[in-house]
């Protein structure tokens, strides 16, 4: 690259051009000149007048002399978005933000960017900042309703939805679509169809109208409605990748495997050039679950694969182990059996529904278990709630303590803090019933985020009757079915299928350490044992948590609660044994991870036959 200077060193791993000593390695400590305008000028000239070469070529130059010259930072950004190069262009928007925190402008882009990358934890942060900058601000509101909704936060997504519909004087139809997306993930779905109508009367013409309709019809069982709506938007998007694929997953829903494949296969067939990698990601993850269902279990395994590599290449993930194992390792040093008996409790709040904590590792079948137990008239769904690890960040303010989590908890011994639990408590109840956790009439809701029995440790401290129902399932299928779906829960740990059980062996640790060393209310519950005997262990469950039997719960599949999940369509099945003992097909793909996972088999009663 010309104009580089000697001590710039390589090119930058983002994909910006620059040298990392201009780009992601730079030292922000060091004085440097504030950068020549009349070049800057010159450069948007040449971009406007679409000689991108040129555009490039002056910013680049730029910035090796000025790398602080946001006008140069903001157009070499835009380029390398034309040129979709996400890691760049997010790369050179988080310089944007540090070096102008209190714009608006740049706050806003690197949200929208990092929704397109999928990165919705790290958008979340991004997104709030921008609606404290500019809390007037119509798209600052909008991405704050889609980040939120998107991250299973859906009263609170609607809260911005409608603030946006408070700011602008004539809604569009964008912004009612998004609205009522939002509704269907809270399975509102005649709300949801009463606006998406509103939607298309006010723009027949708008394509992710028709598509979000019709994939709510789908989730709603409603299948030849939702055909005909692809049939418009296909109207006006003819080959549109995303809506074949959604032909394909409707296909699946209605039980053509075959069709559905056949459908994949066309699509793939057509892909040329740059790929959206999330695209890849979700054709994968269909792909593979149709040529599972369909008995070819090594092909599934290599379309599981491909969808793995395209996530980490869309978002630059990987497993973050040292974190993982630090946390791990800080969460077992603290909570010790002479430790926890010298920690106070919360008090029960006896005004109030109570929660109950499914726990488990992603895939292990805690979805089908929050749907059973949201069937009975006194327990409520909440699905995934983020609070526990909300609080995990809040406890040192909480606790005004100088130390982080969990070693802040010891401030609990202090004479001025022996009842702050209770605040924890209160908080966790409080933003409970903010999600939409606690319907009227119901003495209990479920909280299934993943990977919760990471802080039992802190939840019996919180609530120390609450009922614990640890989902355990064999480490195998867990691991496998964790590969075949997209996800970020536990540090990123889903990257690659060696992480996904490197992070289960931890965990399952933990889960050990505190049973062992910290009083909890705690049923282990076999997902195997739920299928071939579902009422018994439904009886069990019920038992634990204190409720009656109910049998309605035995017909989860007829709820018509929508989970949101991504096992939402699995649990609007009758109970099969489909998914039970599943890895023994795929005894090759799965043997370099067996090693890992044996002892844990053998330790959980089952066997690697």
């Amino acid at each position: 690259m010309s104009g580089i200077g000697a001590d710039s060193g390589g090119a930058c791993a983002c994909g910006s051009g620059l040298a990392a000593a201009r780009c992601c390695a730079l030292d922000f400590g060091r004085t440097w000149p504030a950068g020549d305008e009349t070049g800057l000028a010159a450069a948007r000239v040449a971009w406007t007048g679409e000689d991108a070469p040129q555009a490039e070529r002056l910013a680049l130059a730029l910035l090796e002399q000025a790398p602080l010259q946001v006008g140069a930072l903001g157009l070499l950004h835009d380029i390398r978005a034309a040129q979709n190069k996400p890691l760049a262009a997010l790369a050179l928007l988080g310089r944007m933000v540090r070096l102008e925190p209190g714009a608006p402008g740049p706050t806003i882009a690197l949200t929208l960017l990092l929704v397109r990358m999928g990165q919705m934890d790290a958008a979340d942060a991004h997104a709030r900042n921008a609606v404290r900058l500019a809390p007037t601000d119509a798209m600052a509101q909008n991405l704050m309703g889609l980040v939120q909704t998107e991250l299973q936060r859906p009263l609170v997504g609607e809260h911005h939805y409608r603030r946006v519909l408070d700011l602008v004087e004539t809604p569009t139809a964008t912004l009612l679509a998004n609205l009522a997306w939002n509704l269907k993930t809270q399975g509102l779905m005649a709300e949801s169809r009463a606006l998406f109508e509103q939607s298309a009367a006010l723009d027949p013409g708008l394509f992710n109208t028709l598509f979000g309709w019709a994939r709510m019809e789908e989730a709603d069982r409603r299948y030849d409605r939702a055909g005909e709506l692809l049939d418009a938007a296909e109207a006006l998007s003819p080959g549109n990748q995303h809506l074949s694929l959604q032909r394909a997953v409707l296909l699946f829903r209605r039980g053509d495997a075959a069709g559905a494949l056949a459908a994949i296969e066309a699509l793939e067939a057509r892909l040329s050039g740059p790929v959206d990698p999330a695209l890849v990601v979700d054709i994968m993850k269909e792909k593979g679950a149709v040529l599972d269902r369909l008995g070819r279990p090594g092909e599934a395994f290599a379309a599981y694969a491909r969808g793995k590599q395209a996530l980490r290449e869309a978002t630059g993930q990987t497993y973050q182990a040292k974190d993982a194992a630090a946390l791990v390792q800080r969460l077992a040093g603290f909570f010790t059996g002479p430790r926890v008996r010298l920690l106070p409790r919360a008090q029960v709040r006896t005004d109030t529904a109570q929660p109950v904590f499914v726990v488990g590792f992603p895939r292990s079948g805690t979805t089908m278990i929050e749907q059973m137990l949201s069937c009975h008239p006194r327990i409520s769904a909440g699905d995934e709630l983020p609070i526990i690890g909300e609080l995990t960040n809040l406890a040192p303010r909480l606790l005004d303590s100088p130390l982080p989590y969990p070693e802040a908890l010891a401030d609990l011994w202090l004479g001025d803090k022996t009842g702050a639990l209770d605040l924890f408590r209160d908080y966790y109840l409080q933003r409970a019933r903010q999600l939409g956790a606690m319907e009227d009439g119901a003495d209990w809701f479920t909280d299934k985020m993943p990977l919760n029995e990471t802080h039992l440790g802190l939840i019996a401290l919180m609530f120390p009757h609450a009922p614990i129902i640890h989902l355990i399932r064999h480490p195998l299928d867990v691991v496998l079915s964790a590969f075949a779906n997209p996800m970020t829960h536990g540090f990123n740990c889903g990257a690659e299928l060696a992480t996904i059980a490197q992070h289960y062996v931890l965990v399952m640790g933990l889960v050990e350490h505190y049973r062992r060393e910290t009083p909890l209310r705690y049923r282990a519950v076999r997902y195997e044992d739920v299928v071939a005997a579902p009422e018994a262990a439904l009886r069990e469950m019920l038992g634990h948590i204190g409720a009656p039997y109910d049998p309605r719960c035995l017909d989860f599949h007829e709820n018509r609660r929508y989970a949101r999940t991504a096992s939402y369509a699995q649990v609007t099945e009758p109970l099969h044994d489909r998914s039970r003992y599943r890895y023994r097909a795929y005894r090759e793909q799965l043997a370099p991870v067996i090693p890992v996972l044996a002892p844990w088999v053998e330790r959980l009663g089952y066997t690697l036959d």
